[in-house]
Formats: C-alpha cells, structure tokens, sequence
C-alpha cells in the first residue's frame, strides 16, 4: 500500500481531456481543490453520424482546445506562470484526439519548465472517487473499482495510484456500446444511453424476459453481445413502422433492467473476491450515471456490507478533473513523464507500474 501525500505540490495543476468527442480543460490547486472545470461536447457535431467520427473529433479538439484552456485558467484566476505541472490523457481512446490534447500539454511544459504527466484515461476514472470530499469518509486505498463506459467494463482491485489488478471484464461489448446499439434498434439516436434511460422510466421493467449473461456465474467477467441480440430480435418481430412508443419504453426499461441485473451479480463476485480487503465499490465511468444501475449496484453492495461510492454524474463522464487530479496522485509520488510519451490508442489500466 502507498501513500498518496509524499511530495509537496508548489502550485496548481492544469488536466486536459481530448481521448474521445469531449474537449475538457480543468485546474486543481495543489491539494485537490477544483479551481475551474469546462467540458464542450461535440454532440452536434456527430449525431448526423449516430456516433464518433474519429477525424471530426480531432479536428474539433484543435479547434477548440487552446481557447478552453484559456478559459480554464481566467475562470481559475491563475495565469500559466503560477502552474505546477500539466497533465493530459495519453490512452487508451481515439489516437487522433490523444495526439492533440497530450501535444498541446507537452507544448505548455516545454515551454514553462514543468512537469508533463502522460495519464490513463482510466486511471483518471480510478482514482475520481479519492477527490477531495468526494467520498464520506474517504477512499483510502485499496477498493475495489466498476469501470462501465462506453468502451470499458471491469472490475479492478485499485491498490494504489499506478497499482491495478484486474479481476475481469467484458469478453465481447461493453455496457455503454449494448446502451447505445439499443437505443439506436429502438430509434433514439445518438448518444443513446440517455435518451434510453428517460424512455425507459415510462415502461415496464418485466414485460420482456431478455437474458441476463453470466448470471451467476463463477468469476466476474461480463457478456452484453446476446442481451444485445436478443432485443434486436425482439424488434424485429414486431410489426415493420415506427414501434408504439409503450412497446419502446417496454423494450427499453426491460433491457436496463437486465443490464443492472448483470453488473450487480458480477458486482457481487467481485466484492466476494476482494472481502477482508477493502469495504468500499466504487462505480466510474459514463454507464454510472444511469439511476436504475446505481440503485442495484446500491442494493447488492449493502448485502455484502461494502458501501457504493459513486462520483457525481458531471463527474462520471470523461472531463479533466479527473485527469489533473489523477495527475496530482503521481506527481505527489514523484511520478512524471518523458516528453516524447507517445499516445495509445490502446492502454490496458492493469499494465501501469509506479
């Protein structure tokens, strides 16, 4: 176990997200304090698509990201001499946007002489539940993470900034990519888990038997692919047209039903596999947000006498206050980057060392 206090900080630390279609800029004071936060979604940009275009969000983060950041620091009252270090997500995400958010980072450091800090973009995930007065009573390590996004699902052992050890994940789709192929079946569009969740609050949970994959099953990896086909079947054997929109939210609630009935259970294998480690789950990521999932995962953390800790849902979704405080966590332990890091598309969380 490490301590995560071990070297003073002497100024605030600037995090900038760019891994996927969010351009974020955020600055923590040197004990953790958020001092600014911005997040520009690039949604309009890519709904005409019904999701990502990897080359319209890295333009749009070159676009956009200088002028953030500016905004970032006047809303802070610093100004870029007063900064400690920068830090900036490198990995895993959408290479082009990486490239522009961690040059852009690099370009600062050089420039002012300070320390860059490549991050993990799941790391900054990891560790958003020790922010400051986040969490009652604290995080202290280790605890054990739920990491559900649009690109992720696992559980994690979280021993320590840099010390992960994954206990299983998804063997095909993850959480937040079943949400949105769903809603796109049921016609909502793009990002679909919202849109899936307010439909569903008007439908009944039980109306349509969907499977719940590996339920009980040993170990805690997680399957959405047949869950996923087995709605879509279930449309397609409804009458061709638009689906009555009761039909829908049916569909819809019946789904997220089955989805929180999964993370609980693999929630649950894991909290068995971490007991007399750690008391605490806590839940990250954008699939965090959704309210049925939180109160499941609520329910079946309380019957293993672990409390949940879920960060607010502004903090849920990719933003930079999770990349500079992630940053804060390593440069107390002295951990910095070389300059020419170079950005992944691919990063597993497990293979960071200290």
């Amino acid at each position: 176990m490490q301590s995560s206090f071990d070297r003073p900080i002497n100024g605030p630390i600037l995090g900038i997200e760019s891994s996927c279609d969010e351009t974020a800029a955020a600055v923590l004071d040197a004990g953790g304090r958020i001092l600014a936060e911005i997040v520009l979604s690039q949604e309009r940009e890519h709904a005409p698509f019904g999701g990502v275009v990897p080359e319209i969000a890295a333009r749009a983060h070159l676009a956009h990201l200088p002028a953030l950041v500016r905004r970032a620091m006047a809303q802070a009252g610093i100004g870029f001499a007063d900064l400690a270090a920068v830090a900036a997500s490198a990995g895993p995400g959408l290479i082009g946007g990486l490239i522009v958010g961690s040059q852009f980072a690099k370009g600062l450091a050089i420039a002012r002489g300070i320390p860059y800090l490549a991050i993990n973009h799941l790391e900054g995930h990891a560790l958003t539940a020790r922010l400051p007065g986040l969490v009652e009573g604290g995080a202290p390590f280790p605890y054990l993470l739920l990491l559900v996004s649009g690109g992720h699902c696992q559980c994690v052992a979280v021993e320590g900034a840099g010390a992960y050890r994954r206990l299983g994940g998804t063997i095909d789709d993850a959480a937040g990519e079943a949400f949105d192929k769903v809603a796109k079946l049921l016609g909502l569009g793009w990002p679909g888990g919202p849109a899936l969740e307010r439909l569903a609050a008007s439908g009944d949970p039980a109306r349509y038997p969907f499977p719940r994959p590996l339920l009980r099953r040993e170990g805690c990896d997680f399957s959405f692919s047949g869950l996923k086909t087995a709605v879509a079947q279930t449309v397609a054997k409804l009458p061709m047209g638009a689906l009555p929109v009761q039909t829908a939210a049916d569909i819809a609630a019946s789904f997220q039903r089955a989805v929180a009935d999964v993370l609980a259970d693999r929630a649950a294998h894991a909290m068995t596999a971490m007991a007399g480690q750690t008391s605490l789950l806590v839940v990250a990521g954008g699939v965090a947000a959704n309210q049925t999932i939180r109160q499941a995962l609520e329910q079946t953390a309380a019957r293993a006498g672990f409390r949940l800790a879920c960060p607010p849902v502004r903090l849920c979704t990719d933003n930079a206050v999770m990349i500079a405080w992630a940053g804060l966590e390593r440069l107390r332990l002295g951990l910095t980057s070389e300059i020419g890091f170079a950005p992944r598309p691919r990063w597993p969380l497990e293979s960071l060392a200290r």
